[in-house]
């Protein structure tokens, strides 16, 4: 599922070309990605719109059109969202196509259709619970280590746990929780309530750095993670611990460890990490 740093490449990547565009024309070749309001109804809506603004919220993208209406997209697992000439062809995982300029669509594919499209009034996200109920933007200013020794103090649960709830820290998956574990050096299976000042000062550094870096690299491709050009990223080839269990650690030689934790599987030193 694209994170963070990937939806941010998606949304910068996809800007320039949609940004002021007016969507012409929508066609929906799957209304089950549609969840609000009924296909018909969304396409009445849609079109004749324009995109005054695109922005990103947790692993939401956000296209805020000209009638105090937003465009809500979720790509879940494998969806992806590209702009591309009209006259290039597409298969049949292509579930809907926004047409933006006489010469380029927006299309969203989606090989396990499990992706979500919204179209709602802007700032009222009471449709969407996972939006309406999001933590901080761990990029803002709003989160700084205050912010994180708030959410931590008081709570008795586990590391890892703790980084993928959404209500939260928006934005943090699977693949940078892994790695934000290992930056800090703390051990995914720790109880939040005990750790130190310093280890929270460094968890909040490597959240930040982390991401940064994502970003920086163009996020995470693995699979079916492209940006809105249809260009995969490159921070696979950064990556210290996710996907390498029982690979040699890259800082002292030790094999990585693979574990299961709250369903999801997590790779950590146990040498580094502690």
């Amino acid at each position: 599922m694209p994170e963070l740093p990937e939806v941010e490449t998606i949304k910068r990547s996809l800007e320039p070309f949609v940004k002021d565009k007016i969507i012409s024309d929508v066609e929906i070749y799957y209304d089950g990605i549609i969840k609000y309001p009924q296909p018909e109804k969304f396409k009445e809506m849609i079109c004749g719109r324009k995109i005054i603004d695109i922005n990103r919220r947790g692993k939401y993208l956000l296209f805020h059109l000209d009638d105090n209406n937003t465009l809500v997209i979720h790509l879940r697992m494998t969806g992806q969202l590209i702009v591309c000439d009209r006259d290039i062809s597409f298969g049949k995982h292509t579930h809907l196509i926004f047409r933006i300029s006489s010469r380029q669509d927006l299309r969203f594919t989606d090989i396990r259709k499990f992706g979500t499209v919204y179209l709602v009034p802007t700032s009222d996200w009471t449709r969407i619970k996972g939006l309406q109920n999001l933590g901080y933007e761990p990029l803002s200013k709003k989160f700084n280590f205050e912010t994180l020794k708030n959410l931590i103090t008081g709570r008795k649960r586990l590391l890892k746990v703790f980084l993928l709830d959404q209500s939260k820290i928006a934005g943090i998956g699977n693949i940078y929780a892994d790695e934000i574990l290992f930056s800090a050096g703390l051990h995914p299976k720790r109880e939040i309530q005990m750790l130190t000042q310093s280890e929270i000062t460094n968890l909040y550094n490597a959240i930040t750095q982390k991401l940064e870096e994502g970003i920086k690299y163009r996020g995470t491709s693995f699979s079916d993670y492209v940006d809105g050009r249809g260009e995969k990223g490159s921070y696979q080839e950064k990556l210290h611990v996710y996907g390498r269990g029982g690979k040699p650690c890259l800082k002292c030689g030790a094999l990585l460890e693979k574990s299961i934790i709250a369903g999801r599987g997590t790779v950590f030193c146990p040498k580094c990490q502690s």
